[in-house]
């Protein structure tokens, strides 16, 4: 209803006392100021100031909407604050996004320097699967995510740009008294008899089913389960194996053992992705990313 320029007028013509006091800490003519005011009171339904013989007061309904008047332009000059700081990278939120595994050492490393380096920054994490990740960038809901090509490949987002950040060896969890626990590597077929733990498995293709097909088998039984937690848990219980990155190995529980298996297409691409017009402390995070990952 109001526009900020009229509010600004109002709060110097309040504070003056006088048209011609506003005229001048706005750098306007006095005439200007009388015609603004008085398009101000046709809005507002009367009169917002009382002619004096020497200067203005303010009626009733100028004093509530002078109060009203000074927090809206104070909010606004706190979010243009903020606006400029996100801008140049010095402060403000960043979202950040990552599939689970990254949340284990990868994100938090980063985000440990970008704290050193950037302590006004504050970030907000979201996890979840890579295509919910890259939805969030297209929208502008996400500044910047750890995506992967696993178990599907990676999706496509309108703007959204990715680099590689590493490749992630995919390794087999086995319970400790397993028959192959003592391998240092196995052939996919020693497994072709076991239940697989896996979240998505033949309604997609994924790089289980395209591996185990170089193999010449089908896995048994697939037990489709989802969280990490879930599947160390089956897997511990000797009710089945699980694919694990290279990334997750920290998050291993003690009757696991990890092994390498002897395919060598048995890894996952890990990027970093990033929405059309990146925030300045989205791409220093960036850079902390590849500094993680990098030998």
């Amino acid at each position: 209803m109001f526009e900020t320029d009229a509010l600004r007028l109002l709060v110097a013509v309040a504070e003056t006392g006088s048209f011609t006091g506003a005229a001048a800490r706005l750098s306007y003519t006095q005439s200007a100021v009388s015609r603004r005011i008085a398009t101000l009171e046709q809005q507002a339904g009367g009169a917002l100031f009382e002619r004096l013989p020497r200067g203005v007061r303010p009626t009733p309904a100028g004093r509530a909407l002078h109060r009203h008047a000074v927090e809206v332009l104070d909010r606004l000059s706190r979010a243009e604050h903020e606006l400029a700081v996100l801008h140049a990278g010095h402060g403000g939120l960043l979202h950040v996004g990552a599939f689970a595994t990254a949340n284990i050492s990868l994100l938090p490393t980063a985000l440990r320097g970008l704290h050193e380096t950037r302590p006004d920054v504050e970030v907000v994490a979201v996890e979840g699967p890579t295509d919910t990740l890259l939805r969030r960038l297209g929208d502008a809901t996400l500044d910047i995510a750890v995506v992967s090509d696993y178990p599907s490949g990676l999706p496509q987002a309108d703007g959204v740009t990715t680099t590689v950040l590493c490749e992630d060896e995919l390794l087999v969890a086995l319970p400790r008294e397993h028959r192959l626990a003592g391998a240092e590597t196995v052939d996919l077929r020693e497994l072709r008899d076991e239940a697989w733990l896996q979240s998505a498995y033949g309604d997609r293709p994924t790089m289980l089913a395209d591996a185990c097909a170089r193999a010449g088998f089908t896995p048994r039984k697939i037990i489709r389960i989802a969280e990490w937690a879930g599947k160390f848990g089956y897997a511990g219980a000797g009710l089945g194996v699980a694919l694990v990155p290279s990334l997750a190995a920290r998050a291993v529980p003690d009757g696991l053992v990890l092994r390498h298996l002897s395919d060598p297409a048995l890894r996952r691409t890990v990027h970093v992705a990033l929405p059309p017009a990146p925030l300045p402390a989205a791409l220093e995070l960036r850079e902390l990313l590849h500094a993680a990952t990098s030998p």
